[in-house]
C-alpha cells in the first residue's frame, strides 16, 4: 500500500494541519492533550532512553557517552528538549514535515545544548539518515502515519541501521488492537477521555482526524518488528487505552534481519 493511500490523507495535507499548530504543540504540558498521559510519557520517555544510554555504553566500553540523538516527527521540539535535561550537549538531528514546526524546535533546542543542531524537512520514508550515526533516536506520534507493512519494515530497518551499537530506539505513539472487542472497549474509552477534556464536539473532531490521518499497528506488531530487524532487547514502558511507549536497544555488534 502507498503512503498515498487514497482513503487516507495525503503528505502534503498533513503537513498542511501541523504548519498551523505550532503554538499548541510547543506547550510540554498541555501540547499534547489528546495524548493520554502526554507530560507523563515524555519525562518517562527522556528518563528511560537517558538511563539506557548510561548503561548500555558504560558497560560496553566502546564510547564515554552518547553523543547524537535523531528525533523523528520532533515537531516543536519537545523530546529532544526533555531528554537533553538529563543528556546535555548532545549533536540533535531533527527531522519533521512541516517547516514551521522544524523552525521552532531548532530554535528551542539550540538554546539547550551545546552540541550542533541538524534540521531535516522530510518525510523519514524518503530521507538518507545513514548508517551508526546516533546513540538515542526519539519517534513520538509520528509512525502511526505509516500505511502498509512494506512501509513498517522500511522505516523500522532504516532506524536501526542508522543507530550505532548499543544505541535505542524509544517509540511513543497510538496504537491499534489485535482484537476489535478489546479495540472497541478501549476507544469507547478513550472517547469518554476526550468528552471529558473538552466536550463531545472536541471527541469527534479528534477521531474524525485520526480516522482520516492515521493508521496505527499493534502494540504487539511494532514489539515483533522492532525484534525482526534486529533489535535484542524491546520492551514496554506504558500503555494506557490506545496509547503506548515502548522501545529496544541495538545490541553490541547487532546486525539487522530485515527478513
Amino acid at each position: 500500500m502507498s503512503k498515498f493511500a487514497a482513503d487516507k490523507s495525503s503528505v502534503d495535507e498533513i503537513r498542511a494541519r501541523f504548519d498551523a499548530d505550532v503554538e499548541r504543540f510547543s506547550n510540554l504540558e498541555t501540547g499534547q492533550s489528546a495524548t493520554v498521559d502526554a507530560p507523563y510519557v515524555l519525562d518517562l520517555v527522556a528518563e528511560a532512553a537517558a538511563a539506557t544510554a548510561s548503561g548500555v555504553t558504560a558497560s560496553s566500553g566502546t564510547t564515554s557517552g552518547a553523543k547524537a540523538v535523531l528525533d523523528v516527527g520532533c515537531g516543536a521540539g519537545n523530546y529532544t528538549l526533555k531528554l537533553l535535561e538529563r543528556l546535555p550537549n548532545l549533536d540533535c538531528t531533527l527531522v519533521d514535515l512541516s517547516r514551521p514546526m522544524l523552525d521552532r524546535a531548532v530554535e528551542r533546542v539550540g538554546t539547550q545544548t551545546g552540541g550542533c543542531v541538524e534540521a531535516i524537512q522530510g518525510d523519514v520514508r524518503e530521507i538518507e539518515l545513514g548508517e551508526g550515526r546516533f546513540d538515542v533516536i526519539l519517534a513520538a506520534a509520528v509512525l502511526h502515519h505509516l500505511r502498509g507493512d512494506e512501509e513498517w519494515l522500511a522505516v523500522f530497518e532504516k532506524l536501526y541501521r542508522s543507530l550505532r551499537p548499543g544505541g535505542s530506539l524509544w517509540i511513543a505513539d497510538l496504537v491499534a488492537h489485535e482484537m476489535p472487542e478489546a479495540g472497541g472497549v478501549l476507544r469507547r474509552r478513550y472517547g469518554e477521555y476526550l468528552a471529558t477534556l473538552r466536550d463531545e464536539r472536541y471527541r469527534d473532531e479528534v477521531f474524525a482526524y485520526i480516522e482520516r490521518e492515521d493508521s496505527p499497528r499493534p502494540l504487539t506488531y511494532q514489539l515483533d518488528l522492532m525484534r525482526r530487524v534486529g533489535f535484542d532487547f524491546v520492551d514496554v514502558l506504558h500503555k494506557r487505552l490506545n496509547f503506548a511507549a515502548f522501545g529496544g536497544i541495538r545490541a553490541i555488534g547487532g546486525v539487522g534481519t530485515g527478513g
